[in-house]
């Protein structure tokens, strides 16, 4: 591991068309896109890929998503994804995501992943001592539930 896990990464999208749905919102389940594109960009900011983790027989696999809505993001918005580390297991790492316009701030919406540990058999497995002490937990910038 090269470098040290940033406390939050930003990622920045734009919504497309294809995104939105009949009422002219983005589609419910393109915020899991969203989550794992910023997931995977925070890893990789830290100085490892999820090819990388692979190849060393390590997976990560999303047991828990949760997201709370708050508002609406339309068509052609710009969209930041704000990432962060809540907690690290020996099995299991949990991230904290803040979907924001990026142009006001708006908060759009917030959210938490839990990915398990698993080797390339897809057993459970500890987490490797070097990746956990990459994750640098950071508290919670925004409120996350209700």
């Amino acid at each position: 591991m090269a470098a040290e896990c940033p406390a939050i990464s930003e990622t920045l999208v734009r919504v497309n068309y294809s995104e939105t749905d009949q009422m002219g919102v983005v589609y419910h389940a393109r915020y899991l896109v969203w989550l794992d594109i910023a997931r995977t960009e925070h890893l990789r900011r830290s100085g490892m890929s999820y090819r990388e983790l692979e190849a060393a027989g390590l997976r990560l696999a999303v047991s828990e998503a949760a997201i709370r809505f708050r508002q609406p993001a339309r068509y052609d918005d710009p969209i930041r994804i704000r990432c962060w580390v809540r907690q690290v297991a020996s099995r299991k790492v949990e991230f904290g995501y803040a979907i924001e316009h990026a142009d006001t701030g708006l908060l759009l919406a917030t959210a938490t992943t839990s990915l398990l540990t698993l080797d390339r058999t897809m057993t459970l497995t500890r987490l490797p001592d070097d990746v956990r002490d990459a994750l640098r937990i950071f508290p919670d910038p925004v409120k996350l539930g209700s």
